[in-house]
């Protein structure tokens, strides 16, 4: 896809947690874009145990490990001959009427509002569809599973949806083609990158106002916050950069040169290295934070989303252009493994502790 992430799961979590639940599993699930599913992989083995289908077109998929929700996002608009979202096979058909009830007119009814879906993670299945304003590229949840955020590229801004109340409480503009979202681990501020502003967005969620628009490189999309909320990592798409933004001052610090199309971006569980990939020149570089050193090795055909498993060592990175995961030895940056999901491309990944 926080957002992978893409969503990390610290190594401190992970060792605690899994020991004691025994009938618990680490899953990854990935989005597939246009073939409309969500594979789950169980991350010891690397073997793909399921599937979740009646998403639209996610891109973008969230989580926290106190929600039992994965929150999708949808980049594609629905039918509107039939103006309404397609129900999920688990509801019924007057729960489903009664939930969307007005959604149409609430969300402007135009070509380009769609819906997030909200699946629950252990059942396998999409439990609702929230209508939101525009085409939703990617997702956040906050690290307590109260808050979900849909962003929305094209039509700018973002929406907050509560999680309690499967609704949309609030509407935020930013700027220009924001991108990506990033909650801090306390959840008081939310980051959006601006791609086409080349400015960060900060946000108070305890007021929900910008409090800060930090300049980062060109093209700014994915990005990662460190564990103790003190640096925010951002990949830059259009100049091959990586900005080091020190949140305390509110400005970038250092900025590293990577490769084109910057794309996936994440950070292993010690805070000691930050993996990047490449898809303009078909490499994953990871810059080892204590000193700068930066090596890259070739992942061709073009590396696209990254996620770091914690506690095993392992690198997940997808391809923009075949429907796989490279499982990567983080350690040595060696392919040990490829996954292959049949179908579509692997987008925002999530890792989860379920049963």
């Amino acid at each position: 896809m926080l957002a992978m992430k893409n969503m990390r799961i610290h190594l401190s979590l992970f060792t605690l947690l899994f020991p004691l639940i025994s009938n618990a599993q680490p899953l990854l699930y990935v989005p597939t874009g246009n073939t409309n599913d969500v594979v789950i992989i169980d991350i010891n083995t690397d073997k793909i145990v399921g599937r979740i289908a009646e998403l639209e077109n996610a891109h973008g998929l969230s989580s926290s490990h106190q929600t039992e929700y994965l929150v999708a996002g949808s980049m594609q608009a629905p039918d509107t001959k039939k103006g309404k979202a397609a129900k999920p096979a688990q509801m019924s058909e007057a729960e489903h009427a009664a939930h969307h009830a007005g959604a149409g007119e609430k969300a402007g009814a135009s070509s380009t509002q769609s819906y997030v879906s909200i699946i629950h993670a252990k059942r396998k299945h999409v439990m609702r569809r929230i209508a939101v304003r525009a085409l939703t590229h990617h997702t956040a949840v906050s690290a307590d599973g109260k808050t979900a955020i849909a962003v929305h590229s094209g039509a700018g801004g973002i929406s907050v949806i509560d999680l309690d109340k499967m609704a949309v409480v609030k509407t935020l503009q930013t700027g220009m083609w924001p991108n990506y979202a990033a909650f801090t681990s306390d959840g008081n501020f939310l980051y959006i990158s601006n791609a086409g502003a080349g400015m960060v967005s900060e946000i108070d969620t305890r007021t929900w106002q910008i409090t800060r628009e930090i300049a980062v490189g060109k093209e700014p999309e994915h990005m990662v916050i460190s564990a103790d909320n003190k640096f925010l990592y951002v990949a830059n798409k259009a100049d091959g950069s990586v900005s080091v933004v020190d949140l305390a001052a509110g400005k970038a610090t250092k900025t590293w040169s990577v490769g084109k199309k910057v794309h996936g971006i994440d950070l292993s569980d010690d805070g000691r290295w930050l993996f990047v990939a490449s898809k303009g020149t078909d490499t994953l570089s990871r810059i080892n934070l204590s000193n700068g050193k930066i090596t890259t090795v070739d992942l061709p055909p073009a590396p696209y989303h990254v996620a770091f498993i914690s506690g095993l060592n392992k690198l997940y990175v997808s391809s923009r252009k075949e429907p796989k995961i490279r499982v990567l030895n983080a350690q040595t940056l060696q392919v040990e493994n490829e996954i292959d999901l049949g179908k579509g491309v692997a987008h925002q990944m999530v890792i989860r502790l379920d049963k």
